[in-house]
């Protein structure tokens, strides 16, 4: 979702140290704060547009599901699922995208964007 630089983004602001982002568009977890921030901001750059279309919360995590259309003009829909800790913290992001078409582009451009600061085994 985007944000402005005044605004607190809905899990990267909170994420521990050793926080962990599965995701449709990778092969592998990112772990780590700033990796995990990479992989999101990076993706962000790929998006067009992104409408959100329901946040809620249940006990600890936090359910976040939007729909996006790619600088490619393909459109997906996303679900987000944020873990919380008891003092706040996010030690957990999950990711699910489909279409499968759209998804794809998105990992290949994302693979283009990261491959030389992740590890190469992380991307489809």
């Amino acid at each position: 979702m985007s944000y402005t630089q005044d605004e607190r983004h809905p899990f990267l602001d909170d994420l521990t140290p050793d926080a962990e982002l599965v995701s449709s568009v990778l092969r592998g977890s990112v772990i780590g704060r700033e990796d995990v921030r990479l992989a999101v901001n990076a993706v962000g750059t790929f998006y067009a547009s992104q409408t959100p279309t329901f946040v809620q919360t249940a006990g600890s995590r936090l359910f976040i599901e939007y729909d996006a259309v790619l600088t490619s003009g393909e459109s997906l829909s996303a679900s987000v699922v944020v873990d919380h800790n008891a003092d706040g913290s996010v030690p957990r992001v999950s990711v699910r995208m489909s279409p499968l078409g759209a998804v794809l582009s998105l990992a290949s451009h994302l693979r283009d964007a990261l491959s030389k600061q992740l590890p190469e085994g992380m991307f489809l």
